[in-house]
């Protein structure tokens, strides 16, 4: 079950980061054209902010699942490699800091009165979100905890 959660995890995240990064261009076309928050946006804004919801989901599942983790319950902050230090704190910390930044940009582009002021929201919240979340991956190239950019069963 873990294998297969890690997997679904490494893949997921494509699908997150596409999703932000649609809605980091169609809330900055709609900010800038001042066109109508449409169905589409709206469809948008909310499907980003579930994919990360259940990106969350997944992600604590393994972190309490996983070995790296488990080893790190066990051993003092000295003890740690810089690998494990990332996933027990760094990792989750800062997916979490995403994720609540997507739901209050969701939540506030949602109840916002004006189409301009909408897209607004959603371009400066995403946008910070997915700072944190482009730092808080392990991609193959960190030198804090490495990771291919797909992973197999």
């Amino acid at each position: 079950m873990f294998s297969f959660l890690l997997t679904f995890h490494s893949l997921f995240r494509w699908l997150v980061l596409f999703s932000l990064i649609l809605s980091i261009i169609t809330a900055y076309r709609g900010w800038k054209g001042g066109s109508a928050f449409t169905s589409a946006a709206n469809s948008i804004r909310h499907w980003t902010a579930t994919t990360a919801h259940l990106q969350l989901f997944i992600g604590v599942t393994i972190y309490f699942q996983s070995p790296t983790v488990m080893y790190s319950m066990t051993v003092g902050i000295h003890q740690l490699t810089v690998e494990q230090a990332f996933f027990k704190y760094i990792h989750i910390i800062l997916m979490l800091l995403a994720v609540v930044l997507i739901t209050i940009g969701s939540a506030k582009a949602k109840r916002i009165a004006t189409a301009r002021a909408k897209y607004r929201t959603m371009l400066i919240w995403f946008i910070i979100a997915l700072l944190v979340i482009i730092i808080a991956i392990p991609w193959p190239f960190s030198f804090l905890a490495s990771r291919p950019y797909f992973r197999a069963l």
